[in-house]
């Protein structure tokens, strides 16, 4: 493999599964990353018992003060057990590099641990917009080295690729939240495709995971388990 498509396999793993925006999570072949905050229960016995759950990526912290409280314990006992380990940050209007900077400081990533931001409105005036956003993402890479994951929803996305294409974003692995089991409109431009999907929440159960309960955030990667460990955390530079 030449380093061009090692790289792109990192980056981007645009596999093509044959339900890539139809119902992807019924194919037994891709992998499956749930993203729990301290609130969301996990009976880790039975969670062992879906072997697709590969990987966890547990809210951290939001603006530039608040960690979540059960962040600590669950990466220790996720780590015991195996799963691969990822982080996000909520942004919150306001100071985003410094707020880049206590994600960064609180949570010290290790390079195989994921790290991501969640816009979860790029026009928000009380959460973070995508202006802020760039500035987030920017002061990641000025101090890790490493391009965030950029998790946000459907209408953010299409307004990223609308307004932003030539823009720090096409560095970033899109975290797609769509509650939906079939997609006909994802909103290229930016990025081909996703590299993660999160499909099923509380808002909108898709289908149950062994050991969680309803309100757990599901999401399916583009590719399967084995793919995903390659590809894990997805920010690792070209070689």
């Amino acid at each position: 493999m030449n380093k061009i498509a090692f790289f792109l396999l990192l980056m981007v793993p645009a596999i093509a599964f044959s339900g890539e925006f139809d119902a992807p999570w019924k194919d037994p072949k891709v992998a499956l990353v749930i993203d729990p905050y301290y609130a969301n229960a996990i009976d880790w016995d039975k969670l062992k018992t879906e072997p697709r759950v590969v990987a966890i990526i547990h809210k951290a912290t939001i603006g530039t003060k608040k960690l979540d409280p059960g962040y600590r314990a669950r990466k220790e006992e996720a780590r015991k057990r195996g799963y691969l380990w990822g982080s996000y940050h909520w942004g919150v209007a306001g100071q985003p590099e410094k707020q880049a900077d206590f994600y960064i400081d609180t949570v010290k990533p290790e390079p195989d641990e994921l790290i991501a931001l969640d816009l979860e409105d790029a026009q928000s005036k009380t959460l973070m917009n995508v202006d802020e956003a760039i500035l987030f993402v920017d002061r990641v890479k000025a101090r890790t080295g490493r391009y965030p994951v950029l998790y946000t929803n459907h209408s953010s996305a299409k307004l990223i690729a609308a307004r932003y294409k030539n823009s720090v974003f096409s560095k970033t692995p899109l975290w797609y939240a769509r509650f939906k089991s079939k997609v006909t409109d994802f909103p290229r431009g930016v990025w081909p495709t996703y590299t993660l999907w999160q499909f099923s929440s509380e808002l909108l159960p898709q289908m149950p995971i062994s050991g969680t309960k309803p309100d757990m955030d599901i999401n399916v990667f583009n590719g399967s388990s084995e793919q995903l460990k390659v590809a894990w955390p997805f920010t690792k530079t070209a070689p």
